[in-house]
């Protein structure tokens, strides 16, 4: 029962911020400083992680695919097979696992410190809403560059599948032949569900790490818990509307 009353809790509460922060959307604007700050935050320091992972990602997608499909014939789908595979599902939840741990720890990080020492209230005091100089920004530049990133990823497993198809022995796919199948299948749809998945999920995991972060009670220690609660809830929350976004877009 405890537990089900702190899950509701955490829900109000995060609505409750959510609510409080697009109503100081007109703000943006002159606090475009922050959100340029944020954006670079997001998008910038996680790009390099994101091409890595992505180039490996399509790399092994290619090579078990080819594995397994030259026992039937197929291998030379093998396009299709990353094409799809990227655009819906292993791209933008891929990032947004790495949104998740990197970006939003961190913001669960900073937020908790500063509501820890008395940071927070000190805005509170000066009667500057936390909702609009902590929040506002951050989720603003989520929408922006969350999809940048999930569109970045897509095309560089795109390609490390291609070296993989190229020059493996025993798949041995020309780069033409191998994106001709990869436009033939993979549309313009699938793509974009891609990215609206990517902008639904950086959102809700900067909402929930900010939320989690601002209501951080005690010292030292409940900033790591709040971190840690933080990583663990995205994670949750990035699998479950993963499927309930995918039935709908599907």
């Amino acid at each position: 029962m405890k537990q089900i009353t702190a899950i509701l809790e955490g829900f109000g509460s995060t609505l409750q911020l959510l609510i409080r922060s697009i109503g100081y959307a007109g703000t943006l604007p002159r606090q475009w400083g922050r959100f340029i700050e944020q954006c670079y935050m997001i998008g910038y320091t996680t790009l390099p992680i994101v091409a890595i992972l992505s180039f490996f990602i399509g790399s092994v997608l290619a090579l078990q695919a080819g594995y397994s499909m030259q026992n039937f014939g197929t291998q030379q789908f093998i396009g299709s097979l990353v094409g799809l595979s990227m655009a819906r599902e292993l791209g933008p939840v891929m990032v947004a696992i790495l949104v998740a741990g990197r970006v939003g720890s961190a913001i669960a990080a900073e937020l908790a410190s500063m509501k820890v020492y008395q940071e927070v209230d000190a805005l509170v005091t000066m009667n500057i809403p936390p909702a609009r100089m902590l929040v506002m920004p951050r989720l603003a530049a989520s929408l922006v560059m969350v999809p940048v990133l999930a569109l970045i990823g897509d095309l560089v497993g795109w390609f490390g599948g291609a070296l993989v198809s190229k020059y493996t022995a025993i798949i041995s796919i020309e780069p033409e032949a191998y994106f001709a199948v990869l436009r033939h299948y993979t549309h313009f749809k699938d793509v974009l569900n891609g990215l609206v998945k990517a902008e639904i999920f950086g959102f809700v995991v900067v909402l929930v790490c900010c939320n989690i972060g601002l209501n951080t009670r005690g010292g030292p220690r409940e900033i790591g818990a709040s971190v840690t609660r933080a990583v663990v809830v995205s994670l949750i929350l990035i699998l479950v509307l993963d499927y309930f976004v995918t039935q709908i877009l599907t």
